[in-house]
């Protein structure tokens, strides 16, 4: 197709000479031109060029314009190679590839614009109730998975009315399944870097959320809790709760579920309308509450069985983000991932999780017990740190040790066992070295697991408030630490007589098996 740019003929009345142009229009008129022509070489519609014009579009110097795009692009195209090195991306928070100008109505790379990206977190109903669309929104890209009565045009609108100008949709932004299409490969290498990332956008922002399907209305009836499309069994949404910066819910009607009148101090009309408004308080969770983070996500459900491990990254508040793969193992990807996450968040399976590791490493669970096996109760701090070293496979300790102590009051024989729920209470008496001194301290086993008794290395911190919390195990001839199970000091002042009598000493690097 060719283009053509035609200017307005002259007026044939007119009596007076036009003005000239100056040097400085001219070259701007050019530009702009030029700008248009570029756009006219990539097949943009209107909407794209508007959506692409509108953020420069007050540039003082318009000759200016394409340069200034040309830069933003440039810049975007460095940081996403940047982020991903090998199989670890190493910026976390990398702004997403695309977002949806409400404006304009068309998908454009988010490199175009600096305002805020605002969200949508959806359900996604039964496959037979969906339907693929092929949308100028996204420039017929990819066909768009969504509901068959939903209109994108008026899910459009309905964020216009909330204020919204810059919107992130995962059917219209991130590059979707198209068996057999050519566009497969592309697919798979965006995803890489793109479904790791998707947690960022959600995090420090108000969301929008569609819980009973993209555009639908808000409705509730039997099942629908329960159901496998519940947008609270998702995998996904769960990282799609950004804690204390609120949220919206889309398709909300005065007559809907969120309007339902309470019964006393709990209680609705139905029990389903109790536990819709249950499950919703719920999902507010503290963040850094790691077993209450993998208890949530143990009660969902993805169509690919690694996505819930993947769903968990942004969460766990990872230093990187392993590169996402489809074709993982359920294993390999938790591996990789407690791999990247914080040191101060891998401790709390050292010295909070009182089981021992089925798999290669004995000081961390597995998947398969983080899904199967009971999880402890979280804790609000945590002054000790597991690091991981790379390239030496290698885990270690930053924090404090007991190299002697003999825990006394769990094994078999102690006839202390008690009902579940309860807590168990032993000894833990530490020989001062050089001396003939003894000192004894209450200790606890929030768990029902046994440990014999014995002497052991133990592994935490003294520090104010964190100090209760200690992983028991034995040091191997090559003196890394073999974990048997946790304890915890029975009470802060018996913390506080620990620290005083100066029994632990510090390290930066005992390493784990």
């Amino acid at each position: 197709m060719s283009h053509t740019l035609h200017t307005a003929p002259s007026s044939s009345t007119s009596t007076s000479s036009p003005t000239p142009p100056s040097a400085a229009s001219v070259h701007d008129d050019l530009s702009l031109f030029s700008v248009l022509e570029d756009f006219i070489k990539k097949d943009y519609d209107f909407g794209t060029a508007y959506a692409h014009l509108r953020p420069v579009w007050k540039t003082v110097n318009s000759s200016n314009i394409q340069d200034e795009l040309c830069r933003q692009e440039g810049k975007d195209r460095e940081d996403r190679q940047k982020a991903l090195v090998g199989n670890q991306i190493v910026k976390p928070r990398l702004r997403p590839r695309r977002v949806w100008d409400l404006y304009s109505n068309r998908v454009v790379p988010s490199w175009i614009m600096h305002e805020t990206i605002r969200p949508i977190s959806h359900a996604w109903v039964d496959e037979n109730d969906r339907m693929d669309v092929r949308t100028p929104i996204n420039g017929k890209q990819w066909p768009a998975p969504i509901p068959k009565n939903t209109d994108l045009n008026l899910i459009r609108i309905e964020m216009l009315n909330l204020g919204l100008e810059y919107a992130w949709l995962d059917v219209l932004c991130l590059r979707q399944k198209e068996e057999g299409g050519p566009m497969e490969d592309l697919r798979m290498e965006e995803w890489r870097l793109d479904v790791p990332t998707i947690g960022a956008v959600y995090r420090f922002t108000e969301v929008v959320r569609y819980m009973s399907g993209l555009g639908q209305l808000l409705s509730l009836k039997d099942g629908d809790l329960d159901s496998d499309r519940s947008w609270f069994r998702c995998a996904w949404t769960l990282q799609e709760v950004c804690h204390g910066w609120g949220h919206i819910i889309a398709g909300d009607m005065p007559d809907g579920p969120l309007h339902a009148k309470q019964i006393g101090d709990r209680d609705y009309k139905t029990t389903l309308l109790t536990k819709f408004h249950e499950k919703r308080c719920s999902v507010e969770r503290k963040q850094g509450h790691i077993f209450g983070i993998l208890g949530d996500m143990r009660e969902r459900v993805s169509t690919n069985p690694v996505d819930r491990v993947a769903g968990l990254a942004s969460l766990l508040q990872p230093d990187t983000i392993p590169a996402y793969h489809e074709s993982k193992t359920l294993e390999d990807a938790w591996m990789a991932l407690v791999n990247a996450i914080h040191g101060s968040m891998r401790a709390h399976f050292l010295c909070v999780y009182p089981g021992v590791g089925l798999g290669c490493k004995k000081w961390r669970p597995t998947w398969g017990q983080v899904i199967g096996e009971p999880l402890p109760k979280d804790i609000d701090v945590l002054h000790v740190y597991v690091w991981h070293h790379d390239e030496m496979d290698e885990d270690f300790l930053d924090g404090a040790y007991i190299e002697k102590g003999y825990v006394q009051g769990f094994g078999a024989s102690s006839g202390c066992c008690s009902a579940e729920g309860h807590d168990r209470h032993g000894k833990l008496i530490i020989e001062v070295p050089g001396r003939i001194m003894l000192h004894t301290f209450k200790i606890r086993a929030t768990h029902q697991l046994l440990i014999p008794e014995d002497t052991y290395t133990l592994l935490g911190n003294v520090s104010e408030y964190s100090g209760r919390y200690w992983a028991v195990g034995r040091r191997l001839p090559d003196q890394s630490f073999e974990k048997v199970s946790v304890i915890m000091m029975d009470s802060q002042e018996e913390v506080e007589r620990l620290k005083n009598l100066e029994l632990a000493k510090f390290s930066d690097h005992v390493v784990l098996v």
